[in-house]
């Protein structure tokens, strides 16, 4: 590929514009609905619009303005983040969703050459409070919060 002269940039816009396609493929069994009284497949595919478009202005861009090339594979932080959203999902039923959410957290956070854990902890409980009140208090989901509370 030597007439792309910036491909992170170019793989990054092909990503978005394959999410977008998926978006809209996925949401084109819902009905559409109206700007006024959307329907349950209009944030799908105005969100596969936008990343179609974003992709592809990206992807373009990076034909004519010079920048970084790709960076070599790391598999063990891609599959430590994998195998903690796994376990992340399999382990919610049973032990909650704050104490899942801290752990999936901290775990995920082991992925990086950075890790501190004491950060890591932090970040783990803040986003467990953030979720357990989107998801439980505001959104109404029936998830347990705590070990036995379902």
């Amino acid at each position: 590929m030597p007439f792309i002269r910036a491909p992170k940039d170019f793989c990054a816009g092909l990503i978005f514009v394959a999410f977008g396609i998926a978006a809209i493929a996925l949401g084109s069994e819902y009905p559409l609905g109206t700007a006024a009284r959307m329907g349950p497949g209009y944030f799908p595919r105005i969100l596969g619009i936008l990343l179609i478009v974003l992709g592809g202005g990206l992807s373009l861009r990076a034909l004519r303005l010079p920048g970084a090339a790709l960076p070599g594979w790391k598999w063990r932080p891609v599959l430590v983040v994998l195998l903690s959203v796994v376990v992340f999902g399999l382990l919610l039923t049973r032990l909650g969703l704050a104490l899942s959410t801290v752990g999936l957290i901290f775990a995920a956070s082991a992925a990086s050459r950075e890790f501190r854990p004491k950060e890591a902890l932090v970040s783990g409980v803040l986003l467990a409070a953030l979720a357990v009140g989107v998801f439980v208090f505001g959104l109404k989901l029936v998830i347990p919060i705590w070990p036995g509370s379902g």
